[in-house]
């Protein structure tokens, strides 16, 4: 059963305000490209960004995350910007971003965007430009060229392997047409790295903040924050030289390219700028670092907050759950930030779909982009018939409701709040858009499952995404879950969505927890400081709920007692 709670509410006014805000708030991540066509063209663009406001509204997020809208070739989705104070023309123009920052702010919809540090596009003009200058130009020394080894510098200058598979390092033509230097790319060869000991680049990025900042943009999200500085010797070590060192590595700052100790100069000198805006902008650092060197980049002189992916890559057991939860905010506390939970996002594995992934498929250590679970379907072929659906989507509301629950900032990507199952086999390989899958070609399907335009009503060419069709294919499962359907059955994902973020805002207090201990290992109970209390059953055999007004719950209760699978909040 519901009720409804009797707290004040926050207005926008004193939302918009005040300078804390991203502390307990909740972001929607929105992928531009697949959310919503104003002009039939098959791409998700800025203004039916503009479009969808009431509905982003209706839902009660407090801000909206962009990822990347500048012009890009689309070789990682947007991640590969050919220009970073620019709208790309084909989801828009900096008039339709300013309607649409305007249009959230009159919401009391706060606004972050992406911003992509380590690397341009290999179409930026800077590149370009390197491209037609000479060896040790100035134009180069924007990025890291080097010559190769080899009695003609026909290799590359290190064994490094990229993200996306294949060298990390790739050889271009001079403009006198023979082979020439190498430079670097930690991702596709299409997302050259920046040089950040070169002053014009870091300048140039504080021109980029300080040009969105005065758009309107409320804060960033910063795209592999911990890679930015470098330390590429002489003689690079090799791959082996670096495994040989371990974990020593990585705790001591001394890895060439990740997660440098140098790299804090650089936020701190944009913690002065982002202070400088009343109020402050804030920023988020994506940085798959050590949790012991996480604090660093969500301190107060830094970026303020750093995602933490460990609830995204546990299983879905309340064990894994407790400990995580208690020592992330433990890390919170002690760095001055607030946590960050994150179960979805446009790189990883829907978490409807990975928590109906057999058991066999799990693993306690998880993995860095998509959880354990999500990994193995992908190079199992992603086909749905292997996922159990119900079970899925059931443990992901639940999970969902939990997160909710607890102090710190929800992250939601879009299409949760539907509960969308990841479309995997679905997708012909000829219609496949992401790098990873043709870096990786029949090892896994890549990321684009999870990027497949939103389904807004049952029946069209694209489920209402827009006039036409959509650049991803949509599967005909998509029409039971559009927001058409769901908006009118009390008992949807869309619903609980929307009644659960309705009751965060208004029962937000303190940022700590006190766990109840239950006398099952199998179920989690934590009382927030206002005396309202949420409890998960992991399991299967219902559990006997405490006293209390039942405020909301992921699924129905069985009289008094909490199914398994099942999270349900008490006043």
């Amino acid at each position: 059963m519901t009720t409804t709670a009797t707290l004040a509410t926050r207005t926008d006014a004193e939302h918009m305000a005040d300078p804390d805000w991203w502390r307990q708030a909740s972001v929607y991540q929105i992928y531009p490209r697949s959310f919503a066509d104003s002009n039939g063209d098959g791409i998700g663009d800025i203004n039916g960004i503009t479009a969808k406001v009431p509905y982003l509204k209706a839902l009660g997020v407090d801000a909206v995350w962009l990822s990347p809208f500048y012009p890009s070739a689309l070789a990682d989705g947007g991640y590969d910007v050919d220009e970073y104070r620019n709208v790309d023309p084909r989801l828009g123009t900096l008039e339709d971003f300013d309607a649409m920052a305007s249009a959230l702010h009159t919401a009391g919809i706060k606004l972050i965007v992406d911003i992509v540090p380590n690397h341009s596009s290999n179409r930026h003009e800077w590149f370009q430009e390197a491209l037609a200058a000479p060896k040790g130009s100035p134009a180069r020394d924007r990025y890291i060229f080097r010559d190769g080894l080899g009695d003609q510098g026909e290799l590359p200058p290190s064994d490094w392997h990229s993200v996306f598979g294949g060298p990390a390092w790739e050889r271009i033509t001079e403009p006198d047409g023979t082979p020439g230097q190498w430079y670097m790319h930690i991702f596709a060869k299409e997302q050259p790295d920046l040089n950040w000991d070169n002053p014009e680049v870091r300048e140039d990025f504080l021109k980029t903040l300080r040009f969105w900042s005065d758009r309107g943009v409320d804060g960033f999200r910063i795209d592999v924050a911990h890679a930015l500085t470098k330390n590429l010797e002489e003689t690079l070590p090799t791959t082996a030289d670096l495994e040989a060192e371990g974990e020593a590595l990585y705790l001591e700052g001394r890895h060439p390219y990740w997660d440098r100790n140098e790299v804090h100069e650089i936020y701190a000198e944009w913690r002065k700028l982002f202070n400088e805006y009343n109020p402050p902008r804030t920023a988020v650092a994506e940085a798959w670092v050590h949790a012991d060197r996480r604090a660093r980049y969500a301190s107060p002189e830094g970026l303020g907050q750093a995602f933490n992916f460990d609830l995204l890559q546990a299983d879905f057991d309340a064990a894994q759950f407790r400990k995580t939860i208690t020592k992330n905010l433990a890390e919170a506390e002690a760095s001055g930030a607030s946590s960050t939970w994150v179960f979805s996002n446009h790189d990883v594995v829907r978490h409807a779909t990975r928590y109906g992934l057999p058991a066999s498929a799990s693993s306690a250590e998880g993995d860095i982009m998509s959880g354990q679970a999500g990994k193995q379907w992908l190079l199992a072929g992603g086909r749905q018939e292997d996922v159990d659906v119900e079970l899925g989507l059931r443990r992901a509301r639940a999970a969902s409701l939990l997160m909710f629950a607890l102090p710190g900032s929800a992250y939601l990507y879009q299409g949760e709040e539907l509960g969308l199952q990841e479309v995997g086999s679905e997708i012909p390989d000829s219609e496949r858009q992401d790098p990873s899958f043709f870096r990786n070609k029949g090892v896994e399907i890549g990321r684009d499952g999870c990027r497949v335009p939103l389904p807004w009503t049952a029946g069209g060419s694209s489920f209402g995404f827009g006039p036409a069709g959509s650049h991803l294919p949509q599967p005909a499962w998509f029409a039971d879950s559009s927001v058409e359907v769901q908006e009118a059955q009390e008992d949807s994902t869309l619903s609980l969505y929307r009644r659960a973020l309705a009751l965060r805002s208004q029962l937000q207090a303190d940022e700590t927890l006190e766990w109840l201990e239950t006398g099952r290992p199998d179920v989690l109970v934590f009382r927030r400081p206002n005396g309202w209390t949420s409890v998960t059953n992991f399991g299967t055999e219902p559990f006997e709920l405490p006293a209390g007004d039942v405020l909301v719950s992921s699924s129905p209760l069985e009289g008094a007692f909490l199914p398994g699978a099942t999270t349900a909040w008490l006043q």
